[in-house]
């Protein structure tokens, strides 16, 4: 049983696991390669990392989101398959490790880095007193929207407020159809809610929603985590969002504890399918326990 944790503890805590368990696999042993989704994008499916989306084309080579800085050379690599472009510009989702790992590496190579607002102070002095070093920290930064024209398509960065964190970013290439979501979307798996750096479950939810009054049949949508998906699957996910918030919201109205609320089971209905690694329906309902009472 996961000891009862305080919002910032258990954000930190669950952070730290999932993050620092990815960042030790041997980079060595990490194969990392462009697939190609539509048009000019492709995307770089993470191995216990974030899912790096990627603009091609003439104008140079858009990243979104960078993974780990041991894998920058394999990113690097796997970009140059598909471009002899430099790589231009890069946009992170969010602040946490496995999608801004490689910032330092890139921006020391010229690449512009943009981020959310939240993003950048988060950054620059995280709650752990280790601040990332000034090339590692993106350069344009925006408070709710910014848009890229590039290689023929409209780039609508946009700001979801206080979902997964309180600094997320989707990025809609409106000619491509494609929408890349980070850590909003977790395909077919429970989400990490960081209630301690901002993140709310009615803000993913919320997120959701406003994606698929956007999506039609055929969009094509990248989460943080998990292969290409659909807008099936993102409705799949809002619907388990929304009715496992709902049971555990019915349980804090009854004025159970954390504990109680997860010995009850909330998420019994899905732990089969959506377990897994880093987040088991027990620490996804205390997630939404301490982001609901938040």
């Amino acid at each position: 049983m996961l000891h009862k944790f305080t919002g910032l503890i258990i954000g930190v805590a669950l952070a730290g696991v999932a993050f620092s368990a990815a960042a030790q696999q041997n980079p060595d042993d990490i194969q990392v390669k462009a697939d190609h989704v539509r048009g000019n994008i492709y995307v770089i499916l993470g191995t216990g990392s974030g899912n790096i989306g990627i603009s091609a084309g003439e104008d140079g080579i858009f990243l979104i989101d960078d993974q780990f800085a041991p894998l920058s050379d394999k990113i690097r690599a796997a970009v140059a398959e598909i471009s002899d472009q430099p790589i231009r510009f890069l946009i992170n989702t969010h602040y946490h490790g496995d999608h801004t790992g490689g910032n330092e590496n890139f921006g020391k190579a010229g690449t512009l880095i943009m981020a959310h607002d939240n993003v950048r102070q988060r950054l620059a002095a995280p709650a752990n007193g280790d601040p990332k070093p000034r090339d590692a920290l993106p350069v344009i930064t925006y408070n709710d929207q910014a848009s890229l024209h590039i290689n023929g398509d409209d780039a609508r960065a946009v700001h979801m407020a206080n979902a997964h964190t309180d600094g997320d970013t989707i990025i809609h290439f409106k000619n491509a159809n494609v929408i890349h979501m980070g850590d909003i979307f977790f395909r077919d798996l429970y989400p990490f809610i960081d209630v301690a750096g901002g993140g709310n479950v009615d803000g993913v939810i919320m997120a959701a929603e406003r994606v698929l009054e956007h999506a039609n049949a055929d969009t094509i949508i990248i989460p943080g985590h998990g292969p290409v998906a659909t807008p099936d699957d993102l409705r799949r996910y809002r619907d388990m969002l929304a009715d496992t918030r709902a049971k555990i919201a019915a349980l804090i109205e009854k004025g159970m504890s954390e504990d109680e609320v997860a010995a009850a089971g909330p998420t019994a209905d899905y732990d089969e399918n959506w377990n897994w690694q880093f987040i088991n329906g027990e620490r996804y309902t205390r997630s939404l326990y301490q982001s609901l009472k938040k």
